[in-house]
């Protein structure tokens, strides 16, 4: 895992205590993508935490860039965001997979 995956797993750990969570650093497929040449990465975020528990998909998505506010827009160009609560979709190891 790089620094910049690194650093955005502690901010969401600290912010979230998630039971799971994954990191996916997509920026190489994105080369060449004006967003890219600023220095902002692309990146996928999967993560269950107890703190989704009953909001919708929009109210996830706000606490995972609250969390990570401070990486936008310099370290963080693009995020797409998998959030669940326990029990949703699948729990891991199956939760990698949705």
């Amino acid at each position: 895992m790089n620094a910049r995956a690194q650093r955005i797993e502690e901010l969401l750990s600290r912010a979230l205590e998630p039971l799971h969570i994954e990191v996916v650093d997509d920026s190489h497929m994105h080369a060449g993508h004006a967003g890219a040449a600023g220095g902002g990465g692309h990146f996928q975020v999967r993560i269950l935490s107890e703190r989704f528990r009953g909001l919708p998909v929009l109210a996830r998505h706000r606490l995972v860039y609250e969390a990570l506010r401070s990486l936008i827009p310099a370290e963080i160009h693009a995020l797409a965001i998998h959030a669940d609560a326990p029990g949703e979709r699948a729990s891991p190891p199956n939760f990698i997979d949705t």
